[in-house]
């Protein structure tokens, strides 16, 4: 380590003396897929008790309302858990955001449930990467900023949110308020294993198209039917032609129709988009209405619109090249090479940046696989990337991005 001040030094000491790992495994071993409602509430006890080591006011948000396209075309409320949101010295000087989520990919019937640790350092288990080992070390970095000589500079808030892994639909509007007057955020997003950060994002946007036809039958009076399934095929095929280099398209799937003899009158579309640019998106939703209004024309159907593009792009301006350079510089203090490129994922780095707030979204543990059963998480990195962490906070803390 070169160029740490003795307060730097004694924040990182500190970090060594956390229970990151035993909080990872408690933690991992509660299943909180973001629609097991009862995990939900589990994972959410045992972080607002562990966060309630910092001081501050811990209050559990109600998630907002969020909708649900079904595969019989209905649409219908969805129930999320509570959202964790800290608020601690909102009156000093430096304000920071830090975020992560409690929620998993892996419903409650999901054959990976348990960890494994293995030979070569790290440990496999659901969440153990994205995000449970990230939690731990925002938890260990912020105490190690509190016991600093600086931390009547910094006030932040803390949201811990119950449904990023599903497009943060209940939660977008508490991370955007909690994101106002901020000098810059971290989120806890996994790192890649070599420890690279995602830098510049693209957008995404994801639609439920509902098309109605009318039923006949296919052999008897099937020019009086009004095929929903040929009509959904072919809005797919006409947002597929949008695609390009800075948008990609993907009709991923048609639900709907039914026996061989009958024309169908309903078919769903589900389609992902991935903009680059907010240019892209406004390019985007022209195509969706273009196509949606020739299909109805041509087929003679009803087609409903559901959904949008929840995660604008995540440029690097100004303000995020500032914020990227101060983790860089702080973690070649600590030994660490820290690299960033362009990821295709989205996160709610997205979103804060869409609110103005310099951010970087993979503060947290080296790990890979994440969404599969192989997710690891690297054991060694807790304590590396809550130091870096730490470090970086101070910083701001004492001299903000400069």
């Amino acid at each position: 380590m070169n160029r740490l001040s003795p307060a730097e030094t004694a924040a990182i000491d500190l970090i060594h003396q956390q229970p990151m790992l035993a909080q990872v495994e408690d933690w991992a071993a509660i299943n909180s897929g973001t629609r097991n409602l009862a995990g939900m509430a589990a994972i959410a006890a045992n972080l607002a008790d562990a966060f309630s080591a910092l001081p501050g006011q811990i209050d559990m948000v109600e998630a907002e309302p969020a909708e649900s396209v079904g595969s019989d075309g209905i649409v219908s409320p969805l129930d999320h858990g509570r959202h964790l949101h800290l608020t601690v010295r909102p009156d000093a000087p430096v304000q920071m955001l830090f975020t992560g989520h409690m929620d998993t990919v892996y419903p409650i019937d999901h054959p990976f449930q348990k960890l494994t640790f293995r030979d070569d350092g790290t440990v496999n288990g659901p969440g153990v990467a994205d995000m449970k080992g990230g939690l731990s070390l925002m938890l260990a970095a912020l105490k190690a900023v509190e016991a600093s000589p600086l931390r009547e500079r910094i006030g932040y808030e803390v949201v811990i949110n119950s449904d990023e892994e599903t497009g943060s639909f209940s939660s977008a509007n508490l991370l955007a308020r909690s994101a106002r007057g901020k000098l810059a955020a971290l989120t806890y997003e996994p790192a890649l294993p070599d420890g690279t950060l995602a830098g510049a994002r693209g957008g995404t946007g994801n639609f439920s198209i509902v098309v109605r036809g009318r039923s006949a039958h296919a052999g008897r009076n099937p020019e009086e039917g009004r095929n929903a399934i040929v009509a959904a095929a072919d809005i797919a095929l006409r947002l597929a032609a949008a695609r390009g280099p800075r948008l990609a398209v993907n009709p991923a799937r048609i639900e709907g129709g039914g026996p061989n003899n009958v024309v169908p009158d309903l078919a769903i579309l589900r389609v992902n988009f991935r903009p680059a640019t907010l240019d892209e998106i406004t390019r985007a939703r022209a195509h969706i209405d273009s196509a949606v209004a020739m299909v109805a024309a041509e087929h003679d159907v009803q087609i409903e619109v559901h959904g949008g593009f929840n995660r604008p792009p995540k440029p690097i301006d100004a303000g995020a090249a500032k914020l990227f350079e101060l983790v860089k510089s702080s973690g070649a203090d600590l030994g660490l090479d820290i690299a960033w490129k362009h990821s295709g994922g989205v996160c709610d780095g997205n979103n804060i940046a869409a609110c103005g707030v310099p951010v970087v979204d993979t503060m947290g543990a080296r790990g890979g696989a994440i969404h599969s059963a192989d997710e690891f998480l690297i054991i060694d990195s807790l304590t590396e990337r809550a130091a870096l962490s730490a470090l970086t906070i101070m910083r701001i803390a004492e001299r903000g991005l400069s």
